[in-house]
């Protein structure tokens, strides 16, 4: 298969270098088109003030001055000379569940890619101290493998979490839905050499909703979890109330 791999950790990460070594074992051809440099928390952006710039390795991945949407959308569009048939990004350090998904560019690459109709994947090792990308790929790997045999009918985009575990300890993989956190906590105020006052944003809350069925409660027992996302926000509950609030 023709994968598109991405990231938003930056091209130089080693778990894009894991997941895309792993995937070209398979036999799959890989293209490496990631951000210049880590752009946590991108979410969805795309940069339209000025112009961007596609760059190559000596080892061929290509990277952009730009956010990891810039990323996909660039190579879908403009720079493959074929459309990928798989869009892969990933393995991010560290988790992307819950609300995290909402502002994580990890995400939001795979989600550009599903938004141009291609099924979608984003992939994070649940922990920071990143010991086991290669269980995190090679989930992955297995995933591609069996698309390949078992294609989706429809463009699909799934958020992968896999705890950061030798392969012999995972306990299972789980379909999940997305749990909720905690408010975040507050911004953190400092003030520089210069007696200006500066900010910090305050580190994600704690999980709130993480008992079974979620992501949170999947990877803390030892399980991947897969998450199939949509992107639909319409609130179809509220659009009764909404039209008899307005004609009032």
């Amino acid at each position: 298969m023709r994968i598109l791999l991405s990231n938003d950790d930056g091209y130089f990460a080693p778990g894009l270098a894991v997941l895309a070594a792993t995937l070209a074992g398979h036999g799959h051809v890989v293209t490496v088109v990631a951000p210049e440099r880590d752009r946590s928390g991108a979410s969805n952006s795309l940069t339209l003030d000025r112009p961007l710039m596609v760059r190559t390795t000596p080892g061929g991945f290509h990277y952009v001055n730009g956010t990891p949407t810039d990323c996909v959308h660039l190579a879908v569009t403009g720079v493959l000379p074929e459309m990928p048939e798989m869009v892969i990004s990933g393995i991010n350090h560290g988790a992307n569940m819950g609300d995290d998904t909402v502002y994580s560019g990890t995400v939001a690459a795979a989600t550009e890619g599903f938004l141009l109709g291609i099924p979608s994947v984003a992939v994070s090792l649940a922990n920071i101290q990143q010991d086991h990308f290669q269980t995190a790929a090679d989930f992955v790997a297995g995933l591609v493998d069996r698309f390949a045999a078992h294609p989706f009918t429809e463009p699909v985009l799934l958020n992968v979490n896999v705890p950061d575990l030798p392969a012999d300890q995972i306990q299972g993989v789980e379909v999940t839905r997305l749990g909720r956190r905690h408010k975040a906590q507050d911004t953190v105020k400092t003030v520089n050499p210069r007696n200006q006052t500066m900010y910090w944003v305050g580190a994600a809350g704690a999980a709130q909703d993480a008992g079974p069925g979620t992501d949170f409660h999947a990877v803390a027992q030892g399980c991947i979890s897969v998450t199939p996302l949509q992107l639909d926000l319409t609130r179809y509950t509220q659009m009764a109330p909404v039209k008899d609030w307005l004609g009032r």
